[in-house]
This record gives structure tokens, C-alpha cells and sequence, in this order.
């Protein structure tokens, strides 16, 4: 069983770790080792806090929304 990180609640977990193991399938490279299916090393990455949720900045009224976002990015 895969212990999610203190402070980091079930719901942000299953998110987080889904949206990781999306950009797995898309062809990101793994941040930890191990031949696991790319749900099983998204949550191992957010366990082991080698991804971090992104909060965009706000778009201002009139501004053009941004073609595409990162979902999670690399602890540093």
C-alpha cells in the first residue's frame, strides 16, 4: 500500500497522482524507478514528493485563457 505524504489529503492525493500518471502515458519520463504501470509510479512520485500541485496565475477579465497548463511540476 502506498502511504500519501503528511498534509496532503486523499482526494488532492487521487488527484494529483491521476493527472501525474496522464502525463505518463503521454511519454513524461518517470522521476522514480521501477517498471510499474504509470498510475502505480504517479502515486509513488507524489508520495515521495517528486511532483507538486500548480496553481496558475488568475487570467484578468478580457485576457485570453492560456492553451494549456501543467498539472504537476517538479519538487524542488
Amino acid at each position: 500500500m502506498i502511504q500519501r505524504p503528511p498534509g496532503v489529503g486523499a482526494f488532492e492525493f487521487v488527484i494529483l497522482a491521476t493527472l501525474r500518471a496522464a502525463q505518463l502515458i503521454r511519454g513524461c519520463t518517470p522521476k522514480v524507478e521501477g517498471g510499474h504501470k504509470p498510475i502505480i509510479t504517479a502515486q509513488f512520485e507524489v508520495a515521495a514528493g517528486k511532483v507538486a500541485q500548480f496553481f496558475p496565475a488568475r487570467v484578468a477579465v478580457g485576457e485570453p485563457a492560456p492553451t494549456s497548463i501543467p498539472v504537476a511540476t517538479h519538487a524542488t
